[in-house]
């Protein structure tokens, strides 16, 4: 899957909208994450963001603004919150996104993003078959990827 560039605009309305209902102000710093976080094509970490912000000229935001508006933006539906095998969290764009699930190598880390139809629908036919309405899923299979593998030779990831 290839990651798309965020609209500003459009995801704009849906944080301004949030705050409001929230009863939070839409301030120049939280302008300027969000315009960030929608420049940014791939997982970022909330660290990584503010050294972009810094390497922008906006060094007047701290830490701990970028750390508080992360949630808001996962809360308007923006960005979701992933915790891969290594513990860290990311975020990646969710807005006008197709939900994908993710391959993470153990090896070298590399993540794979994939769509499978038949996937979903198996997740919603198992959620109707025990009277549960599931809002949201995340899966992370773990292995090892096409390069790591091949390193590997034949021992499966086991040394």
């Amino acid at each position: 899957m290839t990651a798309m560039k965020v609209q500003p605009k459009k995801v704009e309305k849906l944080l301004r909208k949030h705050l409001e209902k929230s009863y939070l102000r839409y301030t120049p710093e939280r302008k300027k994450i969000l315009q960030e976080v929608c420049a940014m094509y791939s997982h970022f970490e909330a660290d990584e963001l503010c050294i972009r912000l810094r390497q922008r000229g906006s060094c007047r935001i701290s830490r701990a603004t970028v750390y508080r508006t992360l949630p808001l933006l996962e809360a308007s539906g923006i960005i979701r919150r992933i915790v891969f095998n290594d513990k860290h969290t990311y975020y990646e764009h969710v807005y006008k996104h197709l939900h994908h699930e993710h391959l993470v190598c153990l090896s070298c880390g590399k993540v794979i993003e994939f769509y499978k139809k038949s996937f979903e629908e198996s997740l919603e036919s198992i959620a109707q078959e025990h009277a549960f309405r599931a809002v949201d899923h995340k899966l992370e299979s773990t292995g090892y990827c096409k390069d790591c593998f091949n390193l590997k030779g034949d021992s499966h990831g086991k040394e």
